[in-house]
């Protein structure tokens, strides 16, 4: 392994002292200065930090010698995060088809939600699921239906489902795009998106509930994307009216009483 010298070669590529580094990765630099002097190891969990930080890969980090690197292998390992992002490489997605060789709209039951993140690319998990007729959708395109939970993302109310299209290029997804994102660290979550991928190799995740604070996953986090297509629920939403509307709402009421007392006044007349 060459995990020693990597780190001493990453942090010096980044321009960064061990204090500075050591501060990113909430370490004191005593600690930190020891995995680069090889008198003490990282555990997994800090590899795993460290890699990120770094935009590498995991196995990169622990198993190539930078040290025997040129230019040109620097360019394609910083811009390997590109061909996951864009799904130039095959990306994984298990699907279920009907007796006429049509894909299915599986849905996932709340039940199975935590298990979704382990089994989504495993053909047994799949087959378990139940699935949905909705015949508005596009026949050359994938939808799936996800469970909601919590209150972050109304009209969208608890225990609704939200179906999305997959989205295979996230580098083309447009900002500020209602999605389900799948990660390997919050599972599966309904968000509105924005698309810093470019500038930042992260989206950035925005609820339509102002309470809730937005937060960015890592695009080595994100497992599938699945933009907003409708949602189904038991519930009608809570549509709060604003003053205007009220007013609105109060004068059609007041045009409607009218015309019913006119139409009452000309039945009586005529009896």
């Amino acid at each position: 392994m060459f995990i020693s010298s990597n780190l001493k070669l990453l942090r010096k590529r980044s321009g960064k002292s061990q204090e500075e580094l050591a501060q990113a990765l909430s370490l004191n630099r005593s600690t930190y200065s020891g995995y680069e002097n090889e008198v003490a190891q990282p555990s997994l969990d800090l590899l795993l930090s460290i890699s990120q930080f770094h935009k590498v890969t995991l196995d990169d980090l622990i198993a190539k010698d930078f040290s025997q690197y040129v230019a040109a292998d620097w360019n394609s390992m910083e811009d390997h995060w590109k061909i996951g992002a864009k799904g130039t490489n095959l990306r994984i997605l298990t699907t279920l088809v009907n007796s006429d060789n049509e894909d299915e709209v599986e849905l996932i039951p709340e039940k199975v939600r935590a298990g979704y993140v382990a089994g989504y690319a495993d053909p047994e998990f799949m087959r378990e699921l139940p699935t949905l007729k909705l015949p508005f959708l596009s026949k050359n395109r994938k939808y799936r239906a996800f469970p909601i939970s919590g209150d972050s993302m109304p009209p969208v109310s608890h225990g609704s489902y939200v179906v999305g299209e997959f989205v295979q290029d996230w580098l083309s997804l447009p900002s500020n795009s209602p999605c389900i994102i799948v990660t390997s660290n919050d599972g599966i979550v309904f968000k509105y998106v924005f698309n810093q991928l470019k500038d930042a190799q992260q989206l950035l995740l925005v609820s339509s509930n102002p309470s809730y604070e937005p937060y960015a996953v890592s695009v080595e986090n994100i497992l599938e994307v699945w933009r907003f297509v409708s949602y189904i629920s038991k519930e009608i939403p809570d549509v709060q009216l604003d003053a205007e509307g009220m007013g609105a709402s109060f004068r059609n009421l007041q045009k409607d009483i009218q015309q019913i007392l006119v139409h009452l006044s000309d039945t009586n007349s005529k009896g």
